[in-house]
């Protein structure tokens, strides 16, 4: 169990879990659980960490098949701007490891924002907090126990 599963299976979320065979090798770590969970990609979400420039970390998280857009992440988090937040200090917040870190069961609580891509599918998956696991659950039960905003961040 991870950390993100432990708070699923306490709040008695409605969730499934997912584990596929993870690849080394994987360029892009959401991509491959799309495909070997036999997923549509702009279903399956990415978390990413920016930090502002105030030094605040924000967790974003985006589809697979797109990319974080920064400024629309500042604007959504009212900040002047925001940059990738630095790797070593984004496993040190969250608890996890790069390619598996889960926007759920994170160490610190983070604000959170969910690109609104998510909220028409009935469920998406984001990483149960290793690589090589996804959780499945419904847009607004990520938003709800990760205390999270909606708001136009990716970019195709």
């Amino acid at each position: 169990m991870t950390p993100a599963l432990d708070l699923l299976k306490k709040v008695r979320a409605e969730h499934r879990i997912h584990s596929y065979e993870h690849d080394p090798k994987a360029a892009s770590y959401g991509l491959e659980a799309a495909e070997k969970l036999g997923l549509e990609p702009a279903r399956v979400f990415k978390t990413l960490l920016a930090s502002t420039e105030k030094g605040e970390l924000l967790v974003a998280v985006v589809p697979v098949v797109g990319t974080l857009d920064l400024k629309a992440l500042a604007h959504a988090a009212g900040a002047k701007k925001t940059e990738m937040a630095d790797p070593a200090a984004a496993q040190r917040s969250t608890g996890y490891l790069l390619g598996g870190i889960s926007p759920l069961g994170q160490k610190k609580r983070l604000r959170t924002f969910i690109d609104e891509t998510a909220r028409p599918f009935e469920t998406i998956f984001v990483s149960a907090g290793r690589r090589g696991l996804e959780v499945e659950l419904s847009a607004q039960s990520l938003a709800t126990h990760t205390n999270a905003a909606f708001a136009a961040i990716g970019r195709e």
